[in-house]
């Protein structure tokens, strides 16, 4: 079966319906198409924390094409890159694209023109195919490396006796080997040809042919019986085995003479140990680390104890692979693992990445882990690295968690420690022996357990309240239409009343959202239907969240509510945020088609509140809009009425229906009947309630 092909593709620019355009041209050539899109550094400071295929720069608030090549480089990110100009047309090249070099590296092709959309979208495949293939090969090579790390750990602790031939030359062998032979150590048989280990002409002649079949690439005979040579002259009778093998990266012959072997289990226990162990510094790896890291959790947890995690981020490693290439950037990781070594000896470290070390310890408190961090960033940020009689030195940015009874799960404390480092980047101007202590109270949304608690009990025991507030039709002269309004009551002493905008961040981060819309929906349903048995014509407005916008099943559960409350098209209209519909343009176009086909009207809700709104609204096609607050402030000023009424001139040639909200005095009332909006809603015409209850302005 054939693999899906897939593209991750980061646009920065500041026009993301270009961007969207860009993403149907590349459609044809991939399955799925992931787009992350944005304009500033922070958001892509975040969004590099995810992998991505190819990036596409076009313009950004705060950084220039160089900046975004040096933030990818200075984290190590192979991400090909792709500048963008402007039209071909221009005759006024901006500052930016002068400043552009006609050809970068192999990963970065040079300047293109926008209008020019497919160099743009062949630029991306190719750059995208040359990723994969250094992907793939980085994969083969690490692969290839971890084989061989086994296959020499094997090797040394193997009861077999086994070496490593170069073109007949010895240049390794383990310990059996050199007794089995009479040598007393490595250096008495490198450089020793195989064959003076054979007694007799026939031997020495059978075992040459038998090499130099081998050496051709026949595999049908890889054994060999002769008479063996040792130091000492005497002879004994052995089986010899070849096989391909690399040593260093590099091809050698591989010799197996059989013994039995009575210690697998020390093996398979020496084996799983090399598996968490980081070749280069000699510390455990992330494997390793995250083990570790579970087992110290559980254990803060079971006795109540404070340990912590430092997370320790090489700075300036791009500099320095530009000036002294791999080679400085590996003495340079292998000198700060040693000097945490000595730091913290009694601590758990890990090399966690190419650039970043992790650092687990316990029984600590917020003072000693601050002090711990102070220390290491400050001696690192004193060394002096040699490289081949060059001298460079390096700082490093600490993102620092406590770890106490009732912690988070291993995950999300190793994401914590990060989002650490990420403040230290955008939040603080020192550049590097820096650190950030991750406190909870800042992140409530994320940490608030308890009313996420809340929220999964009032699912299921429908604890939420919802109230409606008529919105009157003008062109019709009654208050029929109902919009939906949700609340959580909490069961505190205060008897708190929560609105969506206090809990539907910490529902989000507990994956609650959709099933909040679900009932939502359910329980609206119930009520309307009971209403139209007596009024026919009352109509519901139900704000949903981006979580429904991309729920394919949406639709479906529209129809089946619809034909269950009397199955007439427009007696449900489910609304959904601009922004949510901008952030998520293409599934926005198809989720309001379905809808549709479901006789489901749509609407989106603080509409105007991006530049390309009438751009958006034309794309998706939606029923009616409601407009966004800014829009109704102040009315009563000509400027402001003006805009307003030229937004709705504009929404309604569109053949879309405009509702005003927020009218809340008389003043406001006496202008809102001259914008041209069919729907007016506000406090001023009737607030929320738990009941629905029909009237008319008759």
């Amino acid at each position: 079966m054939r693999t899906p092909s897939v593209l991750n593709l980061l646009f920065i620019d500041d026009d993301q319906l270009y961007a969207e355009h860009v993403v149907q041209r590349l459609s044809a050539y991939y399955d799925e198409i992931n787009l992350g899109f944005l304009d500033d550094k922070e958001e892509l400071l975040k969004s590099l924390r995810q992998q991505w295929d190819v990036l596409v720069f076009g313009k950004a608030y705060d950084m220039s094409f160089t900046d975004v090549v040096g933030i990818t480089q200075e984290r190590s990110i192979d991400l090909p890159t792709i500048a963008l100009l402007g039209k071909s047309d221009s005759t006024a090249p901006t500052k930016d694209s002068q400043e552009l070099p006609t050809v970068i590296n192999s990963t970065m092709v040079k300047s293109l023109y926008t209008d020019n959309d497919s160099c743009i979208v062949m630029a991306i495949c190719l750059q995208h195919d040359s990723l994969r293939s250094r992907r793939q090969l980085k994969t083969l090579r690490h692969v290839l490396s971890e084989a061989e790390q086994r296959a020499n750990i094997l090797i040394k602790n193997s009861k077999s006796a086994v070496a490593y031939l170069d073109q007949g030359i010895h240049i390794f062998a383990n310990e059996p080997y050199l007794k089995l032979f009479g040598f007393n150590a490595m250096d008495d048989i490198i450089g020793v040809p195989v064959i003076d280990l054979i007694a007799g002409t026939d031997n020495v002649k059978g075992f040459k042919q038998f090499l130099k079949q081998f050496d051709k690439g026949n595999r049908s005979q890889v054994e060999f019986n002769f008479d063996s040579l040792r130091v000492d002259g005497t002879t004994f009778k052995a089986k010899l085995q070849l096989a391909t093998a690399t040593l260093d990266g590099e091809p050698v012959t591989q010799i197996i003479i059989q013994q039995n072997s009575h210690n697998s289990a020390e093996i398979a226990k020496r084996l799983a140990m090399a598996e968490r162990k980081d070749s280069l510094t000699g510390l455990n790896n992330r494997r390793g680390f995250e083990e570790q890291l579970d087992s110290v959790r559980k254990l803060a947890i079971q006795n109540k104890s404070t340990a912590g995690l430092l997370y320790i981020q090489l700075d300036n490693i791009g500099k320095i692979r530009s000036s002294l290439g791999l080679q400085g950037v590996d003495v340079t990781v292998q000198q700060v693992a040693g000097a945490l070594s000595k730091l913290a000896p009694q601590d758990y470290i890990s090399r966690f990445s190419d650039t970043s070390f992790a650092l687990l310890t316990t029984d600590t408190s917020t003072q000693k882990l601050s002090a711990l961090a102070e220390r290491i960033g400050a001696h690192i940020s004193e060394m002096l690295i040699e490289v081949d009689n060059h001298t460079t030195h390096t700082t490093v940015s600490i993102g620092a968690v406590k770890i106490e009874q009732g912690a988070a799960q291993p995950q999300v404390l190793l994401e914590r420690a990060i989002d650490a480092i990420t403040h230290i980047m955008i939040k603080t101007t020192n550049q590097g022996n820096t650190y950030h202590l991750y406190d909870p109270s800042e992140h409530a949304n994320s940490d608030d357990s308890a009313l996420a608690e809340a929220l999964v009990d009032a699912i299921a025991n429908n604890r939420f309240e919802l109230l409606f507030q008529p919105i009157y039709d003008i062109n019709y002269d009654r208050s029929d239409f109902f919009e939906v309004y949700l609340r959580l009551p909490l069961l505190d002493a205060d008897n708190t009343i929560l609105s969506p905008d206090q809990f539907m961040s910490v529902a989000k981060t507990h994956g609650l959202r959709e099933k909040i819309d679900r009932w939502v929906l359910i329980n609206a349903c119930k009520k309307i239907s009971t209403v139209r048995k007596t009024h026919p014509q009352a109509r519901l407005l139900v704000q949903l969240t981006s979580a429904s916008l991309i729920d394919k099943k949406l639709p479906n559960v529209a129809s089946q509510l619809i034909n269950a409350v009397g199955g007439k098209a427009g007696v449900l209209t489910l609304q959904f945020n601009e922004k949510d519909v901008v952030d998520h343009l293409i599934i926005a176009k198809s989720q309001f088609a379905a809808l549709s086909q479901a006789s489901c009207d749509v609407g989106m809700h603080n509409f105007g509140s991006s530049a390309k709104s009438l751009e958006v609204l034309k794309m998706v096609e939606p029923d009616m809009i409601r407009l966004a607050h800014n829009y109704v402030q102040d009315i009563d000023k000509t400027e402001n009425f003006e805009t307003l009424k030229a937004l709705v001139n504009n929404t309604n040639q569109l053949n879309v229906e405009v509702l005003m909200p927020y009218i809340e005095d008389a003043a406001t009332m006496s202008v809102a009947w001259s914008v041209g909006a069919r729907y007016l809603q506000g406090y001023y015409l009737q607030e929320p309630k738990e009941t629905i209850e029909m009237t008319s302005s008759s």
